[in-house]
C-alpha cells in the first residue's frame, strides 16, 4: 500500500517558520519528503533551522515575507517557485496576540492582530491558489487556527475573534476553490507547550488550566503530526472545509 502521508515531490510553504510550532511543521513537512520553504519576516532563524535541515539531507529555503504586506506576500511565492517550483501545500500558521482586557485594547492593537491572523492568512492562502489555478494543479491549504476559534477566554478579544473568522473563511475558501482542486482545511490546536508558555503552565493558574483539560495535560508538537500530514498530503483529497481539533479533549470540558 503506498504511503499516503507521503509529500513526496511536493513543494511545502509554511508562514511563522521562525519557531515554536511553525518550526516544528517545517520540520514535519520535510521529513515527510516536502521541498519546505521557511518563510517569515526575521530571516536569521529561518537561515538556521534551514541549514538545520539541509544537515539531516532535507529540501528546506529561508524566504524573508511579511503576511501583511501583499507585496511580500506575492514577491515571496515568486522567490518561492523559482526556487522550488509551485508551492502545492500553504500552511497559514504566521499568527500574534494581544494579552489585554476588552475595555483597555487599543484600535492599533486591534488591527494589529488581525492584520496578521486573519488578513495575513487571507493573502497568503489567495497568493497560493491564484498560482495553483495558474499551473492547473491541485493543492492544499492549511490555516492554522485554535480551539479559541471556537470557544473563548478571557483578555485574547481580538485573538478569539481572528481564529473565529479563520474558521468561517476556512469555510467559505473551501467552497469557492473545490472546483479547482484546491482543499482547504482548518487545523485547529488547543495548549501546546512551547517556549513562550512554559513559564505560564509551570505555574499554579497553569496547572489550574492544565485540570481543565480531560486528558491532563499539555500539548507537544509532535501531537499535531499526524493531523498536519492528513491535511498536507492525498491522504485528505476528499476533505475540504474541515477544521480538525487537537486539544486533549479540552473543547468538551464542562463548563
Amino acid at each position: 500500500m503506498p504511503d499516503l502521508f507521503s509529500l513526496a515531490g511536493k513543494t511545502a510553504l509554511v508562514t511563522g517558520a521562525a519557531g515554536g510550532l511553525g518550526a516544528h511543521f517545517c520540520r514535519t513537512l520535510a521529513r515527510a519528503g516536502a521541498a519546505v520553504v521557511l518563510a517569515g519576516r526575521r530571516i536569521e532563524p529561518l537561515q538556521r533551522l534551514a541549514a538545520e535541515l539541509r544537515e539531516s539531507g532535507l529540501s528546506a529555503q529561508p524566504l524573508s515575507l511579511d503576511v501583511t504586506d501583499a507585496e511580500s506576500v506575492r514577491a515571496g511565492f515568486e522567490q518561492a517557485e523559482a526556487l522550488c517550483g509551485v508551492v502545492d501545500v500553504a500552511v497559514c500558521n504566521a499568527g500574534t496576540t494581544v494579552t489585554k482586557n476588552a475595555l483597555a485594547l487599543a484600535p492599533s492593537e486591534w488591527d494589529q492582530v488581525l492584520d496578521v491572523n486573519l488578513k495575513g492568512c487571507w493573502q497568503v492562502a489567495s497568493e497560493a491558489a491564484r498560482r495553483l489555478v495558474a499551473a492547473g494543479r491541485p493543492g492544499s491549504i492549511i490555516n492554522v487556527s485554535s480551539i479559541l476559534g471556537h470557544r473563548v477566554a478571557g483578555n485574547v478579544l481580538p485573538y478569539t475573534v481572528s481564529k473565529a473568522g479563520l474558521e468561517q473563511m476556512t469555510r467559505a475558501l473551501a467552497l469557492e476553490w473545490a472546483r479547482h482542486g484546491i482543499r482547504v482545511n482548518a487545523l485547529s490546536p488547543g495548549y501546546v507547550e512551547t517556549d513562550l508558555n512554559r513559564d505560564f503552565f509551570a505555574s499554579d493558574a497553569g496547572a489550574a488550566m492544565i485540570r481543565r483539560i480531560p486528558q491532563r495535560r499539555l500539548g507537544h508538537a509532535s501531537d499535531l503530526d499526524g493531523a498536519l500530514l492528513l491535511l498536507a498530503s492525498d491522504a485528505s483529497a476528499y476533505m475540504t472545509g474541515s477544521s480538525i481539533v487537537v486539544d486533549g479533549g479540552h473543547l468538551q470540558s464542562t463548563l
